[in-house]
């Protein structure tokens, strides 16, 4: 009888307890990364208001904390590779949350941008192996709904963060807001030291005879009768780039990475400047960072409920009238300031769309690809739109700084990456792409 694959005795069982602790650490993870990505946007009206800076300078760290986001989840992905999973989280996570205590001890806006990036080296390893490490260890079955749901820390992470701050920042001031971003994830590192193994897959990439394999399969599935050994998989992903772009598939690239980076300009532009935004239009500080904290709990409640409606409708039906509402709320937003319930509302409803799409987007990448191209395809997409996630920020600081745009200017100048997401939606739909495993 020929040897099992490892994939298929994962596939073939349910999760066990141990499965879920390394699930549940990893979801931490993900809402710790949330919570210290978007820390800076919450202390930013304070940190305004204590060193009196211009707001580009404000742009540039945000960006910087960004763009170290995106060189992180570059090259950690590559040592994840060479090192494993294990070591890069255990590290990355040491390493964000020293930055992010040091943080709290910042003199000048030229530090602060300076710990930013470097902040942002550790934190973008997190998300790329947090996923991979679950969806080596999930069955086929639930790996898609456990992916997305660990995705959702993320923004639940932001969201929590939002409240914590509102509630430390007037009463200790924006310091607070790193020192705990700091101690958080100290914490959870001790438990990471317990109770999280290496990959399993990777482990047998590695060395196939290696015992910690059996080891740790039989603590996933106690008492269970389990192969004496198994057959290796292939490694999935790594494909040259140019695959991406062979067999026709180079209309649907182009096309979702256009929209993934169109959709990131605008995420990241309003989760940065959100707060900040609100102060200017004479919210209280504490108003403000709960209107940042509101946003990301739309992106809570659009990821989990767009899911759900994804799988029933398929992609198209769903995102086209959640990207058309987004560009219509995110151009009206200038003109709600004399309702303080209607912002609020507003910027739920934007989150909702704009923050809860993003994790769609992804899926819809990675339901497209066939699985021998679908980590480089996905990766790509990312990388693509991170470039976004620093343009946003950045630009954002530009065109408030000197009054280049009124309010309702910048907000209808932000709906228009809502606007051209919906176009190459139906452009895809158009040329008849999009639809899972076409080459």
């Amino acid at each position: 009888m020929a040897q099992p694959y490892l994939t298929d005795v994962i596939d073939e069982r349910p999760l066990g307890k141990r499965q879920y602790m390394i699930l549940i650490i990893c979801g931490i993870l993900m809402v710790l990364d949330g919570f210290d990505v978007q820390s800076v946007s919450y202390a930013a009206p304070a940190i305004l208001q204590d060193w009196q800076i211009e707001k580009s300078e404000l742009g540039t760290v945000f960006g910087s904390g960004l763009f170290g986001l995106l060189v992180g989840s570059l090259v950690f992905s590559y040592f994840s590779d060479k090192f494993g999973r294990r070591p890069i989280l255990l590290w990355s996570t040491l390493f964000f949350a020293i930055c992010m205590f040091a943080t709290a001890f910042v003199q000048n806006v030229e530090q602060l941008i300076a710990l930013r990036f470097v902040t942002g080296l550790g934190l973008g390893a997190i998300m790329p192996n947090a996923m991979a490490l679950c969806g080596e260890i999930t069955p086929k079955q639930r790996r898609i709904s456990v992916m997305m749901l660990i995705s959702c820390g993320f923004t639940v992470g932001a969201m929590l963060g939002g409240f914590i701050a509102a509630f430390l920042i007037p009463r200790f001031g924006w310091h607070s807001v790193f020192v705990v971003g700091g101690i958080l994830p100290a914490v959870l590192l001790v438990v990471m030291l317990k109770y999280m193994p290496e990959s399993l897959q990777y482990m047998a990439l590695r060395n196939p005879e290696d015992p910690k394999i059996r080891q740790s399969l039989a603590e996933f599935y106690p008492g269970e009768q389990l192969p004496e050994s198994f057959q290796v998989a292939k490694r999935q992903g790594g494909m040259p780039v140019k695959a991406l772009f062979e067999h026709g598939r180079h209309k649907f690239t182009l096309t979702i990475w256009v929209i993934s980076l169109m959709n990131m300009i605008a995420l990241y532009f309003l989760s940065s400047w959100m707060p900040t935004l609100a102060k200017l239009t004479g919210m209280s500080l504490e108003s403000s960072v709960m209107l940042g904290a509101t946003l990301q709990l739309g992106g809570t409640f659009g990821t989990i409920i767009m899911g759900r409606l994804i799988d029933k409708n398929g992609f198209h039906k769903v995102l086209i009238p959640c990207f058309t509402v987004a560009a219509i709320f995110i151009a009206i937003l200038g003109n709600t300031v004399s309702s303080v319930a209607l912002f609020f509302g507003v910027v739920f409803v934007i989150g909702f769309a704009v923050i809860g799409g993003q994790p769609a987007i992804n899926a819809m990448a990675a339901n497209y690809y066939p699985t021998e191209y679908r980590t480089t395809g996905v990766g790509w997409s990312l990388g693509v739109g991170r470039i976004g996630s620093v343009v946003g920020p950045v630009l954002g600081g530009w065109l408030m700084q000197g009054g280049k745009l009124t309010p309702e200017q910048l907000f209808h100048f932000v709906a228009l990456p809502s606007v051209v997401i919906i176009l190459f939606f139906f452009l895809q739909k158009m040329l008849g792409i999009g639809k899972a495993g076409q080459s």
